[in-house]
């Protein structure tokens, strides 16, 4: 794979698949741009970047801010050129329940999980457009295809930035300019784990005969695909990356109960 010092700017690359893509994409030679909230973690990140002789540039930014979004991407556009690859990975979620309603949170949820895709691609695209090529990725969920209950306002805003990103991939074609939506399964992160290790929620993933519960290095490795040289005939898409999920039909209602309580 080649990929003679490209770019590549990552939201939430302060833990979990942020961190890995991270990881993966300097390790191979990519520049990266590191935004998140915690500015602690990515100060390490980019520390160890540097110390094994790649090149990084990070900023604190809560990407649900229009204008902290935009001011943390012109920093590290300033440090290390244009982007190539955006990665817009940053998400939140909580449980959407009845009584009282949670509207604060929900509006959080999808200040953070679709506008922050959309203030994301906002600050690279235009240089994108100039140069005639690059390419946009944004993480969604398996939530996206069906509204869980419990869960229904997170589901909602992952489902916003797939379709979001299908009309950009329509729109952007004849652009040279590449849309990708990834739709992680169950993923080791920390968010997640104390919710995957519930006995009840393992036996539902065990019955289901998937491969293994993912890791964030699963999502790192098809980021670094997508950066490649290789992916060039690759013009965007939806992926499922989740272990065989999709290929069972599964009542929700088993992965949400769990979360209710």
């Amino acid at each position: 794979m080649a990929f003679a010092n490209q770019v590549a700017v990552i939201t939430g690359a302060s833990s979990g698949i942020g961190w890995a893509v991270a990881r993966e994409l300097a390790g191979r030679g990519c520049h990266v741009g590191l935004i998140a909230r915690r500015g602690d973690r990515l100060q390490a990140l980019a520390d160890e970047i540097r110390t094994a002789g790649g090149k990084a540039a990070h900023a604190v930014a809560d990407v649900g801010d229009r204008s902290q979004t935009l001011a943390a991407f012109r920093t590290v556009r300033d440090q290390l050129g244009p982007a190539d690859l955006l990665f817009a990975n940053s998400g939140v979620g909580q449980p959407t329940p009845l009584e009282p309603m949670n509207v604060p949170q929900v509006e959080n949820m999808f200040r953070v999980n679709t506008l922050g895709v959309v203030y994301a691609i906002e600050a690279v695209l235009p240089e994108m457009l100039e140069r005639g090529r690059g390419h946009l990725a944004a993480v969604s969920s398996l939530a996206a295809y069906k509204g869980f209950p419990g869960e229904s306002a997170y589901c909602a805003s992952k489902a916003a930035v797939s379709v979001y990103m299908e009309g950009l991939r329509i729109q952007l074609r004849s652009r040279g300019i590449f849309v990708t939506t990834i739709c992680p399964g169950f993923i080791h992160t920390p968010p997640q784990d104390s919710w995957l290790n519930t006995p009840k929620i393992r036996k539902s993933i065990e019955d289901l005969h998937l491969t293994r519960i993912g890791l964030p290095d699963d999502i790192a490795k098809f980021a670094l695909y997508l950066a490649s040289d290789d992916s060039e005939y690759v013009t965007g898409g939806i992926y499922n990356i989740d272990g065989g999920f999709m290929a069972f039909k599964t009542k929700v209602t088993d992965y949400t109960a769990e979360k209710e309580k």
